[in-house]
């Protein structure tokens, strides 16, 4: 039975049975029959070869979530476009075009973020400057990347919060991503006395990395002296580890600088406090008056 069959067929039934405005109801009932099966039949058959292909390609997770949400929302609107035109409403892309023309200047101002994040999450998807489990750092916040779509990505911090941030937030700055490559470099400064020896402090901080089962011989640690301050020699360590994730940096970081603290005690190299000396002396004026108060 052709479309318009179909339909008139409804209609006539309905009208038989004494349904008022039968020819609209009818359309309407073919409408949702049509769109219904073929939303479903998209969903239990067409989305899951999407999926199949995909998998075929070995795409990772990052670049599979959105090309399926994408998928989704193709037959989706191909499901009412052809569900439009059994229900005998004619040309779906001839009314989105009529409706469109009176409501474009409307929408385009409505949908200026919506599409500046789409178009966001397009670029996170080619660009790929972070991945699903990718630890990031952007404006003062980090976290651990949850969910990638085509709107917003979701980090979870390490404080165990949600954060939902529009995609076009993080391609319209700086992202750093400390875990994009196998191997990542840890510094730290430590500050020992004018007095101490910097040769010695040196050895102490290059022997304790190196016997630091995370850390990295190559490339090796090295030492520099960047600063003379107000009350200490600063010494900052390089250090590197593989395959970086949050909690190994910070838990190396840790050991480490416990470990060369202690060394550092242990040979009497001083970590002083910074000193301040406050100088000047105190006015005192109209003592005239003072001495009149006190008698």
């Amino acid at each position: 039975m052709m479309p318009l069959q179909a339909n008139t067929w409804i209609a006539e039934q309905l009208a038989d049975a004494g349904i008022p405005a039968a020819d609209a109801v009818g359309s309407a009932v073919t409408f949702v029959a049509a769109f219904v099966a073929l939303y479903l039949g998209s969903k239990v058959l067409l989305l899951p070869i999407v999926r199949r292909f995909l998998n075929r390609r070995d795409l990772d997770t990052h670049a599979k979530r959105p090309l399926l949400k994408l998928s989704s929302i193709i037959f989706t609107f191909v499901a009412i476009a052809v569900a439009f035109t059994f229900a005998g409403f004619g040309n779906i892309l001839t009314a989105i075009a009529t409706v469109g023309a009176a409501a474009t200047l409307a929408i385009g101002f409505a949908m200026q973020d919506v599409l500046s994040n789409f178009v966001a999450g397009i670029f996170i998807y080619t660009d790929k400057p972070f991945r699903i489990g990718d630890w990031i750092e952007w404006d003062g916040n980090s976290g651990v990347v949850e969910d990638i779509s085509l709107r917003v990505t979701r980090v979870r911090t390490f404080d165990n919060e949600l954060l939902t941030v529009p995609n076009s937030q993080l391609t319209g700055g700086v992202i750093k991503n400390p875990v994009a490559k196998d191997k990542l470099r840890l510094k730290f400064v430590f500050g020992i006395g004018y007095d101490d020896d910097i040769d010695k402090a040196t050895d102490i901080i290059i022997e304790e990395a190196k016997n630091h089962a995370d850390i990295l011989d190559d490339p090796e640690p090295t030492v520099r002296l960047i600063e003379l301050g107000d009350s200490s020699v600063g010494l900052q360590s390089r250090i590197w580890i593989s395959q970086p994730s949050r909690s190994d940096f910070v838990k190396t970081r840790a050991e480490y600088v416990k470990t060369v603290k202690e060394r550092f005690d242990e040979e009497d190299i001083n970590i002083p406090y910074p000193n301040r000396t406050i100088g000047g002396g105190l006015k005192l004026e109209d003592t005239d008056g003072l001495g009149e108060l006190s008698g």
